[in-house]
């Protein structure tokens, strides 16, 4: 009976769309509007003056307005900035969009001004349709029409959406990680981009964008049939016909079929309906927990299960599915490091780096891992227990292997930019795992890129991070270097001495050693007092020794973290 309920109707859309199909989309567009927005991918040459320069010398107010995220001329590298332009009807009616002017610089090719320069907003195809140069031979300074398309919404689908965001899909972008990161319902998106393939990695996405204040604008009055297409590439009649279809289907029957879900008991596998902005995503290879499920493991996220506080939220002990595991729910703030955790955990597998076993959307933000028993490396070197010497050699050795991993061994690779004491963690058995990588940063090239926001822990950043923004893996270098003189003397990365005002830099304090006439005695007067004597010198001085190389001032001088467990395995060998 509901079918032919449903048969009945789309009947009789089909007869009413064509029959005014030619009233309704005889034309692409008749107006333009005000408003719309470039998702803009910035690269590691990306800044501010180059995004003045590429949209027409649209002024830095405008774009701090809609990126209240920005504090400087320098963006960081991999996010995406929201650039505001209007949206015109163009060659005829035939597609909304907007051209833009470029000056050519030398050797520059369509391809590169597109996916490069333009971050794919545009395409090689548009760029030699508008313009005359060939592809191979465009002239050194001539400027060329570049087009970016955009949409003013669609008063035939709704008429509650009138902002909209042009935005390039990018290799490994997916509906679900689109939906996340843009906070907006992975069913809007399908609804204004029928039969896009989500999984393709590239090609232009139409969002409902929000306005200063977080809403979402309706299509202006005045502008009449504005946006009667959403792109240069318009969808043909028939798909238009289905895109109706399916709005009334889906207005006649979503209160329907949301009843009949109510009903339906929340199984171990599955979350309840998600925050606005959290819906639709899944991971390979990592389970999804619900709500119910997390909650009840740690006894609804109880004082007494919480075993850890970080800049993103608190982490909690629970016992799920009979194993253990630990559970951090994160701030909303939290947003792209749990994404970078979620990426990155679920691609990148080792002994020495903590495994992800899930995570949940739901009401919050959740990532589960495993459980790591003895804490971290921070709580032993300020604790009452000991370790032994040969035990930090482990220690040492474990950690190193887990960076060399991700350094060396990955495609592309990835730097963790936290590393730190804190974030090392021990098993029963005393070996350590990397954990934490909220802000890791996954590289495409072997170049240094530059990172805009001051992200990471004083004491372990290098001295290029806090003046120029240079990332590199010698960033993670340096850091380990910090952790080698924490595993020699058990203080603090920023040690405030007795009788001195001035906090000091651990860095700083054994340079202070290295340089001193009587270097292995002044090495000497750092080592943890808790050892007792019981320790090779000569171990300690090597790796003393080490991390002096790690923490250099000049990144070129530091060694790479395969390096670094060479020289750990010959230490570790020579004192077994």
């Amino acid at each position: 009976m509901i079918f032919l309920r449903r048969r009945s109707i789309t009947i009789l859309v089909l007869i009413y769309f064509f029959s005014n199909c030619t009233t309704c989309y005889s034309t692409s567009c008749t107006n333009g509007c005000d408003l719309a927005l470039a998702s803009f991918f910035i690269w590691p040459e990306s800044n501010l003056p180059l995004i003045n320069q590429l949209f027409d010398n649209i002024s830095y107010s405008d774009i701090l307005e809609w990126n209240t995220q920005i504090t400087s001329t320098f963006i960081l590298t991999e996010s995406r900035v929201h650039v505001p332009f209007r949206c015109d009807c163009l060659n005829n009616g035939e597609f909304l969009g907007h051209v833009f002017s470029y000056n050519v610089s030398a050797n520059e090719t369509y391809d590169l001004i597109a996916t490069r320069r333009y971050s794919s907003l545009t395409n090689k195809e548009l760029l030699m349709r508008d313009n005359r140069y060939p592809d191979n031979n465009i002239p050194d300074h001539v400027t060329l029409n570049v087009t970016v398309n955009c949409s003013c919404g669609n008063k035939h689908v709704s008429k509650d959406y009138g902002l909209f965001i042009t935005y390039p899909m990018r290799p490994g972008e997916n509906l679900s990680y689109i939906a996340l990161v843009t906070n907006t319902s992975s069913k809007l998106i399908e609804m204004y981009n029928p039969m896009v393939n989500f999984s393709a990695g590239s090609g232009l996405l139409y969002i409902p964008g929000r306005d200063k204040l977080g809403n979402y604008p309706p299509i202006s009055t005045r502008k009449g049939s504005s946006g009667k297409t959403i792109a240069a590439l318009a969808v043909a009649s028939l798909a238009g016909v289905l895109l109706l279809v399916g709005i009334i289907y889906v207005g006649i029957y979503r209160r329907k079929e949301q009843k009949v879900a109510a009903n339906i008991p929340v199984s171990s596998g599955q979350c309840y309906p998600p925050s606005p902005g959290l819906s639709g995503i899944h991971v390979d290879k990592s389970v999804e927990f619900s709500y119910q499920e997390l909650a009840e493991s740690t006894d609804n996220f109880s004082i007494s299960n919480k075993i850890g506080e970080g800049g993103f939220g608190a982490v909690y002990y629970a016992e799920l599915r009979g194993k253990k595991a630990a559970i951090k729910r994160m701030n909303r703030e939290g947003r792209t490091e749990f994404l970078a955790e979620l990426k990155i955990l679920t691609r990148v597998h080792h002994l020495n780096l903590v495994s992800l076993i899930g995570y949940c959307v739901e009401r919050s933000l959740f990532l589960v891992y495993e459980f790591i028993e003895n804490g971290n490396l921070s709580q032993h070197l300020h604790g009452r227990d000991v370790l032994t010497w040969s035990t930090r050699v482990q220690i040492a050795m474990d950690s190193a292997r887990g960076l060399e991993y991700i350094h060396e061994h990955t495609v592309p690779f990835y730097i963790h930019r936290d590393v730190k004491s804190a974030n090392i963690l021990i098993n029963k058995n005393f070996h350590a795992k990397i954990g934490d990588f909220g802000l890791s940063k996954l590289v495409e090239s072997g170049n240094p890129t530059l990172n805009t926001r001051f992200m990471g822990t004083f004491g372990y950043m290098p001295p290029e991070y806090g003046h120029s923004g240079v990332i590199s893996r010698k960033v993670d270098v340096y850091a380990f270097g910090v952790v080698l003189y924490e595993l020699i003397s058990s203080k603090d990365a920023i040690v405030k001495e007795d009788g001195v005002d001035e906090a000091r830099s651990l860095v700083a304090l054994f340079d202070e050693a290295h340089s001193h006439p009587n270097q292995i005695e002044a090495i000497s007067r750092l080592i943890d007092p808790k050892l007792c004597d019981d320790y090779p010198l000569d171990s300690v001085y090597k790796m003393a020794q080490l991390a002096k190389s790690c923490t250099e001032k000049n990144p070129e001088m530091r060694p790479t973290m395969k390096s670094v467990v060479v020289a750990l395995m010959a230490l570790s060998s020579s004192h077994a």
